[in-house]
């Protein structure tokens, strides 16, 4: 991990000036905002939650600066120590919509449905709080080849969400790949890439940000910059605990409960390419301490965001491409980051100034950022001794990872709950890849 960190324009415990910590951070913060932001959007706009969805938005701002800040600062024993942006959680927005649904479908108001969602979710962040525990003493299952096998999984399903919104976004419709989208995306892309590679270290740590603005400047000639956001935002946000109450349902607690496990492993793997990309060992003691107050750090902070009205939290994957690109691996950073999110939180319409950025440049620069965190797992699984069990566990476990994502109708007849977990790609690498692990013996070495 030497050459890791002699690569590295500030490592693990430096301290950057405040302005290139300022930098840094909204660079990160760039790179999160709409991750942070999107599932309040899905969730609220598929539940029929209407005004209670910027209240919801604010508050995941609110919770990701306190979440990253105690990932980064690390107390007691809860969080990494590392530059970890913490975010909502993806992973989590088909069992709560179907959790919502049920309550809806009973006749439940939006303040119930918000009710039984944070309660659920309140309940399930004990889980992770529990499992993280016991991870060093799963040492067998969570393995550099698991963990790699993860990381590239979660790169590989992010590029396809990147390339979504370089072509013009989800929404695009029948205008999804239009040359001017394109074109917007390959100069954002352009733009980092001359900027990270210059050879001046202010650039590249501005890189993404530069790509960002100049692409954004460049969509307002094409009239694709829309400034609603601004006006529709309101100027302040009080965080209240439990603003909705609590209630809870064990029929709909079983996939969020499943869900906390699947995500302990994901921040596992988030991790261990955080401490690769920041030169910090992938293997002993040091290591172990780090995952294992990295997933307490996220069922703590998910703790949190249930009481604070907002969605599970998890360590994010794109940030991992941040420090690889900017060269700032420095946790100090990361710190800042949680204090510009909390403000955000705070304050919407700062938040809603960053949504005005058109999704092909969004795309341009997600793009690179994704790829890159595939990239790293690659270079985990490279760095393993490729013996026919490892190839074996490998190969299924991403056929499987991306059959679902290629094919995903292949789970439709699956029982719902079935269905739920196993048609995700993370989720699928993840278990295949560990009960391969568990199940297929280790090869005898041959003696000499």
């Amino acid at each position: 991990m030497s050459e890791q960190a002699n690569s590295l324009v500030y490592q693990l415990d430096d301290v950057p000036p405040p302005a290139k910590s300022l930098l840094a951070a909204t660079q990160h913060v760039l790179a999160s905002i709409v991750g942070i932001a999107t599932p309040s959007l899905i969730v609220g706009g598929a539940l029929g939650l209407g005004g209670y969805i910027p209240y919801l938005i604010a508050m995941a701002f609110f919770v990701s600066g306190i979440a990253t800040f105690i990932q980064c600062k690390k107390i007691g024993p809860i969080g990494s120590g590392m530059l970890s942006v913490q975010g909502t959680s993806f992973a989590f927005l088909g069992a709560v919509i179907t959790a919502g649904f049920a309550v809806k479908g009973k006749g439940g108001t939006p303040e119930d449905i918000l009710s039984m969602i944070f309660g659920l979710c309140l309940a399930g962040s004990l889980i992770e709080i529990l499992l993280s525990q016991y991870l060093d003493k799963l040492k067998r299952i969570i393995t550099p080849t698991v963990t790699g096998i993860v990381i590239t999984v979660i790169g590989l399903s992010l590029t396809r969400a990147g390339f979504t919104d370089f072509a013009g976004g989800a929404r695009a419709g029948d205008s999804l790949g239009e040359p001017v989208f394109l074109l917007l995306g390959f100069f954002v892309v352009t733009v980092i890439l001359i900027m990270t590679f210059i050879g001046n270290p202010t650039l590249r740590i501005s890189a993404i940000m530069i790509g960002l603005i100049s692409g954004t400047v460049l969509a307002s000639f094409f009239g694709l910059v829309n400034t609603a956001p601004l006006s529709s935002a309101s100027l302040f946000a009080m965080p209240l605990p439990f603003k909705f109450g609590l209630d809870f349902d064990f029929t709909l607690f079983l996939p969020i409960a499943f869900l906390y496990l699947v995500t302990a492993i994901e921040t596992s793997g988030d991790l261990t390419a955080n401490s690769v990309i920041s030169g910090q060992p992938v293997s002993g003691d040091t290591y172990l301490k780090r995952i294992k107050g990295g997933v307490l750090g996220d069922g703590v902070n998910s703790a949190i965001a249930a009481v604070f009205n907002t969605f599970p939290n998890t360590t994010f994957s794109q940030n991992n491409g941040v420090i690889q690109m900017t060269g700032v691996a420095s946790r100090h950073v990361g710190m800042w980051v949680g204090g510009l999110l909390f403000i955000m939180g705070l304050f919407p319409i700062i938040g809603s100034a960053f949504l005005i950025i058109p999704k092909p440049v969004l795309g341009g620069a997600t793009l690179v950022l994704f790829a890159t965190i595939a990239v790293t797992g690659i270079r985990i699984l490279a760095s393993q001794e490729m013996s026919l069990r490892t190839i074996y566990i490998i190969a299924v476990s991403l056929g499987l990872a991306l059959g679902v994502t290629l094919v995903p109708n292949a789970t439709q007849h699956l029982p719902a709950l079935v269905k739920q977990v196993f048609s995700g790609p993370i989720t699928v690498a993840g278990l295949t890849a560990i009960v391969l692990t568990l199940v297929i013996p280790e090869e005898k070495k041959q003696k000499t």
